[in-house]
């Protein structure tokens, strides 16, 4: 083995191969000796770290955010190395995480890992690393990984021992890149949309398999896609070029050039450091006020379509009877026991496919038995107990406004149905005009019947508003609005607001919906091969 000593005190590392000699820093579940390497799930979370923690030391946070293949893994290994101060002359090379191969198969199970590098802040760096690394997003799984990938985000950034700040959100690319593809669009418009407007300034390009020249290519392809970035003097995306060749064994022919492609990774990362000392991390109350916003925009909008239908088939029962009163006037006068025939809405409960779900989730419906609502459905994966859903806040829900204590978290859910019955005049007088005293003629019961209907039409007016206002809400916190969470209700949202006469709104949300199927549609469909 070709290595310096001052690596020998790093325990539980396995040679793979020499020149540069590869050591696989290897994972341990309890927390034993002062340096080594933990593996611990956090929820559905996993938290790799590497030495000891020291509360007094500052730590620095990175996001990566790329395609499998762009050389994140590589990306990963070289801020370790460069924090733990290996050099060229040392001929060793450290992996904490594995090829690009491995790590796609582990991404299958494991969709955000966060790796902490402890312990070496008296090398290179005055303090230690956190890198997220997302390997889940915009593979072929599709939007439903997406989702999941978007919540278990939420964790960590909700999560007491999570993250709470970041210094860089980095935007992985290959230099070759000459356009933003349908899919690495749709991963970064993925992550930006989860974000609060003011990280613009902490988003980096991270160029990697660069030969050191500037990649006019991909810079104008991040402005061509208008991708949001920090700017530099120049207003050009502040960016960083990375080799990927450090692992590379080194031979007569190329140990000159691995030399110079060295020299280029570590001159760049220490210009990146630098940026992360001299940038201001932002906290992350704006992000997890996004995140939150689209689970309960995406819940209000699921809620409204419930009570929306509902007031349909209540208004299609008036209008039933109201034909029905006018057809059969003149029987009625003289039978008060005629009887009409017609459909009548109610509410009633159906099971839903539901219960546990991995180790850490319990997937259910969060409803209100006191106005007999879905809160949350579907989606609820999160939490355990109506207390820890998305939707609720200071003790009340947000979708329906009523106490945490009137909810439940069931395999069941309310739905909306109707039922053939017989009634007599008194019999629908009773129900439509149960505050008046004594009996009505027919003309009264049909202008109770008429304001009745008005009523729901208002109501179905302020439940669009709300909708609308969510929307409005996303879109003036979020670095970008167009997420998969707000496309999957525009078309609804729109069809109401053509019902309702609102041409302003309509073309707001119009203008959504084509903005987003540019970005969104095109990609999906690249990725899922349709």
């Amino acid at each position: 083995m070709n290595t310096s000593s001052k690596y020998d005190k790093i325990p539980r590392k396995v040679l793979i191969q020499g020149s540069p000699t590869i050591y696989q820093l290897k994972l341990k579940k309890e927390n034993i000796q002062p340096q080594r390497t933990i593996k611990e799930n956090i929820g559905t979370l996993t938290r790799m770290t590497l030495g000891e923690k020291d509360p007094n030391k500052i730590n620095k946070t990175i996001l990566l955010v790329g395609e499998t293949g762009t050389g994140k893994s590589t990306l990963i290994n070289a801020l370790v190395n460069y924090a733990m101060g290996v050099e060229w002359e040392d001929d060793v090379w450290f992996q904490i995480v594995e090829d690009e191969k491995r790590s796609q198969s582990e991404s299958q199970t494991s969709d955000v890992i966060v790796y902490q590098i402890f312990g070496f802040e008296d090398k290179t760096l005055p303090y230690s690393l956190t890198i997220i690394d997302t390997p889940g997003y915009g593979d072929t799984r599709g939007i439903e990984q997406d989702a999941i990938v978007s919540q278990r985000l939420l964790d960590l950034f909700h999560s007491e021992d999570g993250v709470h700040e970041i210094n860089a959100v980095g935007l992985v690319m290959k230099a070759s890149e000459n356009r933003l593809s349908d899919r690495l669009r749709y991963i970064f418009d993925s992550v930006m949309s989860l974000f609060g407007k003011d990280i613009e300034k902490n988003i980096v390009a991270l160029i990697t398999h660069s030969n050191g020249v500037t990649p006019e290519n991909v810079l104008n392809a991040l402005k061509a896609a208008n991708i949001k970035c920090a700017k530099d003097e120049e207003n050009e995306t502040v960016h960083f070029l990375f080799d990927n060749c450090q692992s590379t064994q080194k031979t007569k022919k190329n140990k000159v050039a691995l030399k110079g492609a060295w020299e280029v990774t570590m001159d760049q990362i220490g210009q990146f450091t630098d940026f992360l000392t001299e940038n201001t991390p932002k906290r992350l109350e704006t992000t997890v006020e996004v995140l939150d916003t689209h689970t309960r925009l995406t819940a209000c909008i699921q809620d409204l379509q419930d009570r929306i239908k509902f007031i349909d088939l209540k208004q299609a029962e008036i209008l039933q009877i109201q034909q029905l009163l006018k057809k059969h006037k003149e029987e009625m006068k003289k039978n008060e026991n005629f009887t009409i025939e017609f459909d009548e809405p109610y509410i009633d409960t159906e099971r839903i496919k539901g219960g546990m779900w991995g180790l850490f989730f319990y997937e259910g419906a969060v409803c209100c038995k006191t106005c007999q609502r879905n809160c949350h459905y579907p989606k609820c994966t999160v939490a355990w107990y109506p207390r820890d859903c998305e939707v609720m806040n200071s003790g009340c829900c947000t979708v329906c406004g009523c106490s945490v204590s009137a909810h439940v978290k069931e395999e069941w859910k309310y739905v909306n149905k109707t039922r053939n019955v017989k009634k007599t005049l008194q019999d629908v007088k009773d129900k439509y005009e149960r505050n008046k005293a004594g009996s009505e003629s027919k003309s009264s019961l049909l202008e109770t019947l008429k304001k009745n209907m008005e009523e729901l039409q208002k109501e179905k007016d302020q439940l669009l508003e709300e909708s609308f206002q969510h929307v409005v809400k996303l879109e003036q916190i979020a670095l970008n609005v167009n997420s998969v969470s707000t496309y999957d209700h525009l078309d609804f949202l729109i069809e109401k607001m053509t019902e309702k006469g609102d041409t302003g709104k309509k073309r707001k949300l119009e203008e959504m919906k084509v903005w987003v199927g540019k970005r969104w549609w095109v990609g999906l469909k690249d990725m899922m091969c349709i």
